[in-house]
């Protein structure tokens, strides 16, 4: 169609017409559409009384509606039966039994699956059903239309597995012995086929050697190939029915028979039947009977038959390992070599006729031939297995090679989704295939990327740790292209439409910090996450983007890093200009609680958290009062009774000043379940145990990665003199006894003052402080800096002066020195390790002066 642009209005002759022509075309499309609708008449004669109940509406359109109206009473036939199974089976089931003698196409499938549908929801019991239900099957199963006959059958397979035995005997197997004759049609004959290989199951080993071999033998020398074929099939379940000895003396016989009959099919089905009866054939039968068949299958397969190659391509597998015990060493090499054939069929180039007249032979011969490979890309774990994996490299490393380099792109799929079943069975020689690895992250198709995503990080975790030899300090060094090809890999997702695979391919790369170090995930991998939270469109990439970054956070083993990370979260998207940042905000906090320790989360996000209580999008204040139950169970008393306390003022604001009707609705039901949850305590509690003793796990984790850092860069200082390390060490021993014991003695100087003061003047104080503390920290919070140590404290609001520091210390609630060393202490005050040399040095200065004075100093 011609584009219009009304941008500049030209009425120039050839213009106009050519909206005319547009317009037409129009017209012509909206044609359809009007000669659709229905005419005052047909409105009318599909119109029903509403007053009617629902089983009289169904009676009536059954009888005098048209199709497509009973076609939906029959389809609402399962729900009919879970209101009244009485009246539906009394007065509504026999009118769709005379419906469907003359029944359409479209209510004979829709029968079929209602009918399947009540026999699942056990509606009414077995007994009714088969009373009701089954003759109603048994009289459509042989309907002129083998679609509809196919949908009955399978209905009536499924019947009878529910049936019981003296059921399906009289009504099905006796039946079945005038419908299994060679006078009954060829659909009737069929349908017999499959009946039987469904009653084997069913019956004792004597009944079916009565009554079903009889039947099984005639059918399995039908006069019409399709019958023989079908019989065969169905062969496999009657040979588990009767047992092991009847199965040699009897199944065997006839499958040997029909593995040498004319038609392909019927060859083609005799041989996976086989394969599928292995494990039921002696060592005898296997060498005598089951190898010979084999063997002509494959000889035949390139020369004359080619139907059976896709088969045996893909059952070569289990053939060959359930064959394993009885090969010969000329055997086992001779079907590895024709395992090796196949898998690269069609790739080299043969000599033969050029002829145009064999193009779309050739084309045909090109869909097998893929089909061929693709089935020994399935089978190339089970070759593993027969070569033994010590032989790998040398016997199948090349097929390997060819079909993860295959030029098409479900082979190279096939090879992805086995590539961990490989890497499994290899074990300690699993660097061999680390090239593959690379190859199959950079492929250009993202089918295959995703079929290898999906074991990525097993995979990534034996490629690193597999071999004998490989240890934490040359993780790299087994596969050096690892990060350029992950890098490829997610940008070329980022890039494409399929945001499903980004998103998966996202998710798998938290598994990065325990497969290379913590720097190559700061420069390579973690800004980049940070990046597709801020720029891309999709929200599950996004969110899954923000939880790997918490995770990368979360094993960084450098202070500096996790600092800088933290602020740009801050400053980037929970103080960011666009509401959709913020909203990604709230989504890494809650990624942040889950995987980092309470104390993690109250230190550095509490309080940026709280900030956005003041955001002007409603959105932003709604998903942020959802999320403060999950933010008030981080806290812990009294350590953190200040940010309770700030908690609650936000609270209080939200109720008193939000005007968004959605967002005041569920700040009520957030204060609600506010008032129900339990805080819990520094010390542990019973009801509290299990969080408490993962939430320290992690602080514990939290604090050996810091601690690692220090003996790291200890090392770094070890050119220095033996004295002067010695007096370092020392000193800092000092400084930590010091200031734990003036510690002790500030928490005893503060209870004392507080028990010295009458109640009245404790309440005025409190209510002061807490004003104080609100109106500094929670309207105008800054964040710019966390690593230093502000005038005003940035994780709490609440700061107090020593006397003989000045102001260039404060006390600090959420240090990390003072909750390490003084957990067990119900003291709420702690000194920054920044600050501890120089207080130590004040207390001895002042050590002259009297308690009551200090305290006095310390209660101010």
């Amino acid at each position: 169609m011609r584009q219009v642009i009304f941008s500049k209005m030209d009425f120039s002759h050839s213009s106009l017409f050519g909206y005319i022509e547009d317009l037409q075309e129009l017209t012509i499309i909206e044609r359809p559409v009007r000669r659709s609708l229905k005419t005052p008449e047909e409105i009318e004669r599909l119109t029903v009384d509403e007053e009617l109940s629902d089983i009289e509406r169904a009676v009536y359109l059954l009888s005098s509606g048209q199709d497509i109206q009973g076609t939906s009473v029959v389809a609402n036939l399962p729900v009919l039966m879970r209101q009244n199974p009485a009246e539906t089976l009394r007065r509504v089931l026999p009118k769709i039994r005379e419906v469907l003698h003359v029944a359409g196409v479209e209510m004979q499938l829709t029968a079929a699956v209602s009918f399947l549908t009540v026999l699942q929801e056990e509606s009414v019991s077995i007994h009714t059903y088969s009373h009701s239900f089954l003759h109603i099957i048994l009289q459509n199963l042989e309907h002129r239309d083998a679609g509809v006959s196919n949908a009955w059958l399978e209905t009536l397979l499924a019947v009878i597995e529910a049936l019981p035995k003296e059921t399906v005997r009289h009504e099905i197997l006796n039946p079945l012995v005038s419908k299994a004759q060679l006078s009954q049609t060829l659909q009737s004959r069929l349908v017999s086929c499959k009946i039987m290989g469904k009653v084997a199951n069913k019956f004792e080993a004597h009944i079916i050697k009565r009554e079903v071999l009889p039947l099984v033998k005639s059918l399995c020398q039908d006069v019409e190939y399709e019958v023989r074929t079908c019989m065969c099939r169905q062969l496999e379940h009657v040979a588990r029915g009767i047992g092991t000895e009847l199965t040699k003396t009897v199944v065997l016989p006839e499958l040997v028979e029909l593995a040498r009959d004319e038609g392909s099919s019927v060859r083609l089905a005799a041989f996976e039947t086989l394969v599928n009866l292995l494990d039921m054939f002696d060592a005898d039968d296997r060498s005598q009977t089951v190898l010979p068949l084999v063997k002509s299958f494959c000889e035949k397969s390139f020369k004359a038959d080619e139907s059976i190659l896709v088969s045996l391509s893909f059952h070569l597998g289990k053939l060959c390992n359930g064959l394993y015990g009885i090969f010969t060493p000329e055997q086992h090499l001779r079907f590895l070599e024709f395992y090796k054939k196949l898998s690269t069929l069609g790739l080299q180039q043969e000599n033969g006729h050029n002829d145009n007249q064999l193009h779309l032979q050739t084309l045909e011969q090109e869909k097998k031939y893929i089909s061929v490979r693709k089935n020994c890309a399935y089978n190339f774990p089970a070759m593993i297995v027969f070569v033994d994996p010590k032989n790998f490299h040398l016997e199948l490393y090349s097929i390997f090679f060819c079909l993860c380099h295959d030029p098409e792109v479900p082979v190279r799929y096939t090879m992805a989704i086995s590539f961990f079943e490989v890497a499994k069975l290899l074990n300690s020689d699993v660097y061999t295939i680390h090239k593959e690895l690379v190859t199959l992250l950079q492929d250009e198709s993202l089918e295959v990327l995703d079929a290898l995503v999906g074991h990525l990080p097993e995979i990534l975790e034996l490629m690193t740790n597999g071999g004998e030899n490989n240890g934490s300090e040359s993780k790299l060094l087994s596969i050096p292209d690892l990060i350029p090809a992950l890098t490829t890999a997610e940008q070329r997702a980022a890039t494409s439409l399929k945001w499903r695979t980004h998103e998966k391919l996202l998710q798998k790369y938290a598994c990065l910090p325990h497969i290379i170090s913590s720097d190559q995930i700061y420069y390579r991998f973690l800004h980049r996450m940070l990046t597709i939270i801020l720029t891309n469109n999709v929200l599950p990439v996004q969110k899954a983007a923000a939880r790997t970054l918490c995770v990368y956070l979360r094993y960084n083993r450098k202070q500096e890093q996790r600092h800088e990370v933290i602020q740009k979260l801050i400053e980037q998207l929970g103080q960011g200009k666009s509401y959709w940042n913020r909203l990604r905000f709230l989504d890494t906090c809650e990624f942040i609680m889950e995987l980092f320790s309470k104390s993690f989360f109250c230190k550095y996000f509490f309080l940026p958290v709280l900030e956005l209580t003041h955001d002007p999008v409603a959105n932003v204040r709604m998903k942020l009062c959802c999320l403060l139950p999950k933010v008030k169970s981080t806290l812990k008393i009294p350590t953190d009774k200040h940010l309770l306390q700030q908690l609650e003022l936000c609270i209080r604001k939200l109720l008193c000043q939000e005007k968004d009707k959605d967002v005041l609705t569920i700040v009520k039901r957030t204060v609600l379940e506010l008032d129900r949850m339990e805080i819990s305590v520094d010390a542990f509690q019973k009801r509290f145990y299990k969080n408490d003793l993962l939430d320290q796990e992690k602080k514990r984790q939290e604090h050996l990665l810091e601690m690692e850092q220090l003996e790291k860069e200890k090392q770094k200082n070890e050119g220095r003199s033996t004295n002067i390390n010695d007096k370092m060490f020392e000193k800092k021993r000092r400084d930590s006894k010091t200031s734990s014991v003036l510690a002790k003695s500030i928490n005893l100087s503060l209870s004392g003052s507080s028990s010295g003061t009458s109640a009245g003047k404790e309440e005025k104080k409190s209510k002061l402080v807490r004003s104080q503390s609100f109106s500094t920290q929670v309207l105008h919070p800054k964040y710019s800096n966390i690593d230093k140590c502000p005038n005003k404290s940035s994780a709490t609001g609440y700061t107090s002066s020593v006397p003989g520091m000045g102001k260039s210390c404060m006390l600090s609630f959420n240090d990390d020195s003072f909750r390490t060393h003084s957990a067990g202490n119900s003291g709420n005050a702690a000194f920054p390790s920044s600050c501890s040399r120089s207080l130590f040095n004040s207390a001895d200065q002042k050590n002259n002066g009297s308690k009551e004075s200090q305290s006095r100093k310390m209660s101010m």
